[in-house]
């Protein structure tokens, strides 16, 4: 299939009887220019293939980072993202920035990626500042801040593999954990 001819680049390349083509299945961005035989890539060809490959990767670029799933939720139980509460059921995922709120009759329990197990009662907030889980990499890194009520903690993978990278912090104190269960109670200023 001939999609068309560029006779300025041909020739500038030094053959006169070349065509830039694109072979059945492949796309128009993967034009091939056929001179004699020989197989060579325009540069129209590699701008365009590079643009595919960017405008493919823009929507990972600002993907929020999957943290967990909520196990349980009850009562007045909400995610918030971004400004917008989102109601808590089970089965939900939890990203990296994302908050927790419970109001006076609400409870929610997530299990993050590395089985580190957070809950509310109610009246309480959290948020998820910061979550990496990348064992492959050797990379960790959980920071939670307890912004009012009652929180329970029990560590999972981040702190028996890297203890030195979680943080807890409530309005007057930050934690370090080294791999334990904990209960926060935190008071708004």
């Amino acid at each position: 299939m001939l999609v068309r001819q560029n006779p300025t680049f041909i020739e500038s390349a030094g053959y006169s009887d070349a065509r830039i083509a694109s072979r059945p299945g492949e796309s128009s961005i993967a034009g091939v220019c056929w001179a004699s035989g020989a197989r060579m890539k325009t540069p129209r060809c590699c701008i365009g293939a590079l643009a595919f490959v960017l405008v493919a990767a823009l929507p990972a670029l600002g993907q929020p980072v999957a943290a967990g799933r909520i196990k349980i939720a009850s009562g007045a139980a909400f995610i918030v993202r971004e400004s917008a509460q989102i109601p808590a059921q089970a089965g939900l995922v939890v990203f990296q920035a994302d908050g927790l709120r419970t109001e006076s009759d609400g409870h929610i329990g997530v299990t993050l990626k590395d089985a580190t197990r957070v809950s509310l009662g109610p009246r309480s907030e959290v948020r998820l500042d910061r979550f990496l889980y990348a064992p492959a990499d050797g990379r960790f890194d959980l920071v939670l801040r307890v912004v009012r009520g009652t929180a329970a903690y029990v560590s999972g993978q981040i702190a028996r593999l890297a203890p030195d990278t979680i943080r807890l912090e409530t309005p007057a104190t930050i934690l370090g954990i080294r791999g334990t269960h904990l209960v926060i109670r935190a008071e708004p200023n």
